[in-house]
């Protein structure tokens, strides 16, 4: 037997307690582990070092990994992107469908029943490194985007083949009395409030989300907290053995012949539904991954309560590249009998909303305002900032009180509505429509309109879940030095709109505080299928001093396997970084005003962004480009040498620095696992 197998088997025959789990009173996020370490220290050290280091810049030597303090200027893209992509090759090219080959490990001099904190150790970084090797490989995802999406329907089947396969049934999920939510923009945010509310309630919550941000734990939660290492441990060699011991069984090798294990989303679904079980949780609040017809989180049938936050246009290479056809996807979540609730959205996406409620059987009632439940103490108080969360928060209200009615506690002061029980023993609203003033909503294009939810008073409970809610990478603010960080994983046109206008209305406020001259920074990413370019020109209202573009990977030489992404290769995310500066240099070309400090950037003689000599980037009070009226722009081959550049090449008469970092998640969790935890 293997050294990692016998790792795995140890820890999944220790006991849940002996390990330990979080803390239900806990409210610290989860990179809260360096707590005892200030990280404005941190900051400052690193940016000294930066800065100490710019000598070695300006030797001629081999580049290395530890050496990209350049970045690549549109001179240089040709002979720097096959380098980047070439350091990069030495740790991605493996091939993830690959089953690992785990007798090679080294054999532990540790009994496995003594769970030292080597062997432990050693289990976290197998079960990671496993797990990553489950990722999708960018050529067959490649292939997904051209079928588009057309084996998804198989999913489901495969997906409730490997729970049997782990020894769990479906009906098992029932017991989880799942929350299930949907949609395009919000759906982690409403995530967020219900768990926090139904948690104040006083239940023991399960919440399931994606993507993470740091550590791929923070997907899996117990009352709010991400699970411990140990159990995270325990749980996934749980899981992956059962997997691994019934691949050679006959009836499994027909029946899922070319995927013996689930890919990386299915396995964390899967474990999360396990961890669930385990823990005993009173509920669950699962977020859909894709779409919501045929994502793997659609195998619960029947959940107490779903609910679609507000759609967009987004993964339309799978999903379909019209609203309604993402609305179709998104519906797909309803089942016969259980309550849904939705906010308002595109008269079109909401005409098929109707049209799938009404073909499913499914109640469906559109939220009312969050204003709606002011009372004389004024409007809820929400813990994550920005005008669109107040759609989000009255949605996690109305899934809440749905959830209560199956399963009461305290806190609610109202009376539940009328409703009918059907056969199943769920509730339906007892009035199908209402009359139009009550609702805010028309559904003009099929001549009807949808119930509006009632408001309800809330309870104190409640309203201080909404109020301590936490959500990392959403319109998140840190300060670190003269560095202020404005994080927000805006990846839609919809969501980027609501981004900036938290954005403006923040730095506008910091601005308020200082007479110090301020300059603004974009660090922006965008994959996939999107229009980075029109999210670029709705940028150029912020007004920035200089845009950096890299790819969401952290560092040259990865020293987290939780970030690891085998679905793009390096080649491809540095040719799309290449995509977007030149996109930004075309905008601020037409632009007519100039930048806010341009005087801040006045070029030097003889600097030139284009040749085969280009220089490295000047400090950020220096502008590279002739004309002042252009601002400055820089592709870096990952976050951490990006945000190393714009910490350590300031001038001293710069002492307000702002920066917006957005247009994807994973570039977020990047930059809080550098500013966060500090690179050494």
């Amino acid at each position: 037997m293997s050294a990692v197998s016998r790792v795995g088997r140890a820890l999944a025959a220790t006991p849940a307690r002996a390990l330990g789990t979080s803390s239900s009173s806990s409210s610290s996020s989860h990179w809260d582990a360096n707590r005892d370490r200030d990280p404005n220290r941190t900051w400052d050290r690193w940016c000294r070092a930066a800065r100490e280091s710019r000598q070695d810049r300006n030797q001629n030597r081999t580049r290395t990994s530890s050496q990209c303090q350049r970045p690549i200027w549109v001179g240089q893209r040709d002979r720097g992107d096959s380098n980047f992509a070439s350091a990069f090759r030495s740790d991605r090219d493996v091939d993830p469908d690959r089953q690992p080959n785990l007798d090679r490990n080294r054999e532990l001099d540790v009994a496995p029943s003594a769970l030292s904190m080597e062997y432990e150790a050693r289990a976290r970084t197998e079960a990671i490194k496993v797990l990553n090797r489950l990722q999708t490989n960018a050529q067959t995802l490649e292939q997904t985007r051209r079928d588009h999406g057309r084996q998804a329907s198989n999913q489901l089947p495969l997906v409730e083949r490997y729970l049997q396969r782990c020894q769990i049934n479906v009906g098992d999920l029932d017991r989880l009395n799942v929350i299930h939510v949907s949609g395009t923009k919000g759906k982690g945010s409403t995530c967020a409030f219900t768990e926090r509310i139904l948690h104040k309630l006083g239940f023991k919550t399960g919440l399931y989300t994606s993507p993470h941000l740091v550590q791929v734990r923070e997907r899996i939660r117990i009352n709010g907290q991400p699970i411990s290492e140990q159990l995270y441990t325990k749980y996934f060699w749980e899981i992956y053995n059962r997997l691994n011991e019934t691949m050679a069984r006959p009836a499994h090798l027909i029946l899922d012949s070319g995927n013996p294990m689930p890919a990386y989303f299915r396995f964390l679904t899967i474990m999360a539904f396990h961890v669930f079980l385990q823990e005993k949780v009173d509920l669950a609040v699962v977020e859909v991954g894709i779409g919501g017809a045929f994502d793997c989180t659609n195998i619960v049938r029947k959940p107490t309560v779903c609910g679609v936050a507000s759609l967009g246009m987004d993964h339309m290479s799978i999903l379909g590249n019209t609203i309604e056809k993402i609305a179709w996807q998104k519906a797909g979540i309803f089942k016969r009998g259980v309550p849904a609730f939705t906010v308002e959205q595109p008269p079109s996406a909401m005409t098929i909303l109707q049209e799938r409620a009404r073909e499913l059987d499914c109640p469906l009632q559109v939220c009312p305002p969050l204003s709606a439940y002011a009372d004389d103490a004024g409007h809820p108080d929400l813990g994550l900032a920005g005008e669109h969360q107040r759609l989000n928060a009255t949605l996690a209200l109305q899934l809440s009180r749905a959830w209560l009615r199956r399963y009461p506690g305290p806190g609610l002061r109202a009376p539940p509505a009328p409703a009918t029980t059907l056969d199943d023993g769920s509730e339906r609203a007892h009035e199908e429509t209402k009359a139009n003033g009550n609702t805010h909503y028309d559904a003009h294009d099929s001549g009807s309109s949808l119930p509006t939810a009632d408001p309800f008073p809330l309870s104190p409970a409640m309203l201080q879940g909404l109020k301590e809610t936490e959500w990392p990478g959403r319109s998140q603010i840190l300060r670190r030095g003269p560095v202020t960080f404005y994080l927000d994983g805006a990846h839609t046109v919809q969501s980027v709109e609501a981004c900036i206008k938290w954005f403006q209305k923040s730095v506008l406020e910091e601005e308020g505080t200082t007479r110090d001259p301020v300059v603004r920074v974009l660090l922006f990413n965008m994959t996939g299928d999107r229009d980075s370019a029109a999210i670029l020109g709705l940028l150029q209202a912020c007004q920035f001093d200089c845009a950096v573009f890299c790819p969401n990977i952290t560092n040259i030489s990865p020293d987290s396997s939780d970030q690891v992404n085998y679905t793009v290769t390096p080649e491809r995310v540095m040719a799309q970084c290449a995509a977007n500066q030149t996109a930004w240099d075309q905008l601020c070309r037409t632009r007519a005003t100039p930048s806010r400090a341009a005087a801040f950037w006045a070029p030097e003689p003889g600097a030139s962004r284009h040749g085969a000599a280009a220089p490295a980037p000047r400090p950020l009070s220096r502008a590279t480009s002739r004309n002042p009226a252009i601002p400055s722009s820089a592709v870096f081959p990952c976050i951490s040498e990006a945000l190393r550049w714009i910490g350590s090449e300031l001038e001293p008469e710069l002492r307000r620095v702002q920066v917006l970092i957005t247009g994807s998640l994973h570039l977020v969790g990047g930059a809080l696992k550098c500013l966060e935890f500090g690179l050494s």
